[in-house]
């Protein structure tokens, strides 16, 4: 009797452990890594170099690397707010980088992600998963926005827009400087570098939730400025004569480090197979930090591809094909459904969502094109893409500009003045789109000066744009 309930108890034991991987094989990790302002041309994998990034390459070489991949904007924070609601950031207001310029009826403590607005956050929770945001939040400075009370489990980050990697004196300048271990802040006397600081925090992460399906937004700073790298990567681009790209280089390593470390917990853990691995970068490299876009033209800031096309990787050993370029046009808002699909989850009801699941185009479960077109607008500057055209508009002072992208993907040649129908007709599908959003909630300190002044044909190179961030 004993022999025969040991083996009863044996075989019990054996059917909870087939469940439990079954449970887990239907609901994988997902974890979405954003680099900062990084160069398109400055990963390997897209080309580079100059700056090793083997890391990174190895995501895009195990997985699925994306070609005519965009951002909704080209600048950091309404970038970050399509990528975590999945959805146009216009459609609640959030049109530009958070600033102190609200627009009537609304005031400053509603300068950030409408409350009312769900995050993919708020998505993996509702689907039974852990959640974990890191790094830069830059969503909101208000109390209400703070990413635990958006749909975040856990914190590990700063709520600005940017802050030094080292340590500040004394205490940060101001708390959207602070660094935050949930809603305590991190004495700067234990700040040593940010990206190794937010690397550790997310493998001691991935080493308490083994046993259940997390999600993790790892918001990288890097390499965004200041310009802070630390002194032995430094010592490494000696050969780099610019200060800047020296620096530059230095902190994209930290960075890929940083990525191939959380890849090695990960296999550590044994999860690494039934983990989904999303890179992006957050939009096109920045006037001010020595980043690489190659052959696109433009820089962050504006509506040029160099502006919004990004590199962009999903790795998933068990669910993405390895080796892949996938050439049609996707987006950052396609994350948000993204992760929900490849948890076999189920959306928060009563949401409108942009952006599509990749997993079945990338799979080759449907022939279709993600996107027909995409949009973006931040003030007077609008641009649409439509297949291999792409328009844009800016201002009445300025000409309407059109390129033939699968042509002239550096976009030399206006060529509006020659297929004035499809001007019309692109000009029209940017109206209907725009009777779909709201008028920003606050404005740009900038204004619209430099976007007219960006979009301009004779404007060419950093030290061009520099003049017009």
């Amino acid at each position: 009797m004993r022999r025969l309930i040991f083996i009863a108890l044996l075989l019990h034991g054996a059917g909870l452990s087939s469940l439990t991987a079954q449970q887990t094989t239907d609901r994988p990790n997902v974890i979405v890594i954003v680099s900062d302002d990084a160069g398109y041309a400055d990963f390997g994998c897209y080309g580079g170099t100059e700056i090793p990034t083997p890391n990174i390459d190895a995501l895009a070489r195990n997985g699925t690397l994306f070609t005519d991949a965009y951002v909704s904007a080209s600048v950091c924070a309404p970038s970050r707010a399509g990528i975590l609601t999945g959805m146009y950031q216009q459609r609640f207001g959030f049109e530009h980088n958070i600033s102190e310029l609200p627009v009537a009826p609304y005031t400053q403590e509603d300068v950030g992600m409408d409350t009312d607005i769900k995050t993919i956050g708020d998505q993996m929770q509702h689907n039974g998963y852990r959640t974990i945001a890191l790094g830069k939040w830059h969503m909101g400075d208000d109390a209400r926005y703070f990413p635990l009370k958006r749909g975040f489990d856990e914190f590990y980050g700063f709520v600005g827009g940017h802050r030094d990697f080292f340590g500040y004196e004394g205490q940060a300048p101001s708390p959207e400087l602070a660094l935050y271990d949930n809603d305590k802040i991190v004495p700067e006397s234990e700040v040593t570098y940010l990206t190794d600081m937010l690397t550790d925090r997310a493998i001691s992460f991935v080493e308490a939730n083994t046993q259940q399906p997390f999600f993790m937004y790892l918001a990288y700073n890097a390499v965004h400025t200041p310009m802070n790298a630390k002194r032995e990567l430094l010592d490494r681009f000696s050969h780099i004569a610019d200060t800047g790209r020296r620096s530059y280089a230095a902190m994209m390593t930290s960075l890929d480090d940083g990525v191939g470390a959380l890849v090695d917990a990960l296999k550590e853990q044994n999860i690494y197979d039934n983990t989904l691995i999303i890179f992006i970068n957050d939009n096109g490299a920045a006037t001010n930090n020595s980043a690489n876009n190659g052959n696109l033209r433009g820089l962050k800031g504006s509506k040029w591809e160099g502006g919004t096309r990004v590199a962009y990787i999903m790795q998933y050993p068990n669910g993405v094909p390895a080796g892949k370029k996938y050439h049609k046009m996707v987006s950052g808002l396609d994350i948000m459904p993204t992760a929900v699909g490849a948890a076999n989850g189920q959306r928060i009801a009563g949401q409108v969502t942009d952006g599509e699941n990749l997993l079945r185009y990338i799979n080759g479960k449907t022939k279709k094109t993600p996107h027909t077109e995409l949009f973006w607008r931040r003030g007077i500057a609008a641009a649409v893409r439509s297949g291999k055209w792409k328009l844009i508009r800016s201002g009445d002072t300025n000409p309407v500009l059109l390129f033939n992208l699968e042509k002239d993907t550096s976009e030399t040649k206006n060529l509006a003045h020659s297929h004035q129908a499809r001007v019309k007709k692109l000009l029209r599908k940017l109206e209907v789109w725009e009777k779909t959003i709201e008028q920003p909630r606050w404005l740009s300190p900038y204004g619209d000066h430099n976007q007219i002044m960006k979009h301009r044909m004779d404007v060419i190179g950093r030290d061009m744009e520099q003049q017009y961030p």
